[in-house]
């Protein structure tokens, strides 16, 4: 699902799950933090590039993999599946805050579809840019879920406020132009291969200065919000734990799966 390839000093992370549209399995979850790892143990490397094969940066979390791996559909006693789901967001938390904690300065490079838990992992970047093929959009409402891995507190951070709230009430798609307009991605490139190119063109100016400065200026500019956004993310596991099962998921899951639109009862 993952894969990391150096070019002196430059980092490509790639997700590499193309036929599935890079959608996030168990693999990426487990993965991901040993990646970031490795970037910060080899002190040659000074910025990283995060993008993905294929037609898409990622459609987001993998349901049919990832739902069963969360109990959701199981049974046991109320208190000891709420203590194993929180334990499993959180450490699904981890892997999207290891990208915001790497050592280096991490550029996403944003083409086609960019879905929910692929929000969760650009706005854990330092910043973004985006082709112009790319549609961002937050849906979890969509699918009677609360965001709970990074999105809801990293994103309002990243653009105003409510911007943020309209875009994850409404669970609706938009497009590189209006990323671009309200400060999701910094500039727009023409295609897949412009984006990567200029993200890579980015990190060399990057890596070009003094690596120290650098990495301080990243962890001065980090330590200013770390906090919040951990106890922010501890809020909404300890939330989705105790709230997350609902009939209204259990009805998006089935609508999913046979791709009809789903009537949410509020239960």
């Amino acid at each position: 699902m993952i894969t990391l390839e150096i070019d002196g000093p430059i980092a490509h992370i790639k997700l590499d799950r193309a036929q599935k549209l890079n959608a996030m399995n168990w693999a990426f979850w487990e993965g991901m933090p040993g990646i970031i790892e490795q970037i910060n143990t080899n002190l040659d490397i000074r910025a990283a590039v995060l993008w993905g094969e294929g037609k898409a940066f990622s459609v987001g979390l993998d349901f049919f993999d990832v739902m069963p791996r969360l109990g959701v559909m199981g049974t046991g006693p109320d208190g000891e599946r709420q203590r194993k789901l929180h334990q499993i967001i959180r450490d699904m938390q981890w892997a999207v805050t290891s990208v915001e904690r790497c050592r280096v300065p991490v550029i996403a490079a944003v083409h086609g579809y960019c879905l929910g838990g692929g929000i969760d992992l650009i706005t854990a970047c330092d910043f973004r840019l985006a082709a112009k093929d790319a549609v961002f959009g937050i849906r979890e409402t969509k699918m009677a879920l609360v965001a709970d891995i990074g999105t809801l507190q990293r994103l309002p951070r990243v653009i105003a406020p409510g911007i943020a709230r309209e875009l994850v009430y409404t669970g609706r798609d938009f497009n590189a132009d209006y990323a671009a307009e309200i400060g999701l991605v910094n500039r727009i490139l023409p295609d897949r291969d412009a984006v990567i190119a200029e993200a890579v063109s980015v990190a060399r100016e990057i890596a070009a200065n003094a690596p120290l400065a650098v990495q301080g200026s990243k962890q001065t500019l980090n330590a200013a919000v770390i906090a919040d956004i951990d106890r922010e993310l501890e809020y909404v596991a300890t939330y989705n734990a105790a709230h997350l099962v609902t009939q209204d998921l259990m009805h998006a899951i089935e609508c999913f799966a046979t791709k009809q639109t789903p009537e949410f009862k509020g239960k």
